[in-house]
């Protein structure tokens, strides 16, 4: 009878460390869970930012384009993908280009000096501004 009774005691030992077991096999599947989504948004922002960051080399390299055509062009506003970029170009010597990219939250800017001279137009400053 005392057996039966030590018997009896023991069976609910595995329910509770099985239960246990699993909680933490919960809790490290939903950290890792939880760490891959965060990753895979920063990766996004990462490659959002890249993208708007080429779309507003794209904006100086057409107002240069633009410039060589016509020594009058002061700016637009482009779609280029799903950026917006908006160009502006303050006359004089040296020239001045800015270059404004925005595609939802990332904004970057890119701004170049270039002289104009006897029809040939040198670039002397390329960078992104913030």
């Amino acid at each position: 009878m005392i057996n039966k009774k030590v018997h009896n005691l023991q069976t609910g030992q595995a329910l509770i460390t099985l239960l246990f077991f699993i909680i933490i096999a919960l809790t490290v599947t939903s950290a890792g869970i939880i760490i891959l989504i965060t990753n895979s948004f920063a990766a996004s922002t990462v490659e959002q930012g890249t993208d708007t960051y080429y779309a507003a080399e794209s904006g100086i390299e057409n107002a240069l384009l633009r410039l060589l055509r016509d020594s009058t062009y002061t700016g637009e506003t482009l779609s280029i993908g799903t950026a917006t970029v908006t160009i502006t170009v303050t006359s004089g010597n040296p020239i001045t280009i800015l270059s404004l990219a925005q595609d939802g939250k990332s904004i970057r800017k890119i701004q170049v000096q270039a002289t104009y001279t006897n029809n040939i137009l040198t670039i002397s400053s390329w960078k992104e501004v913030y």
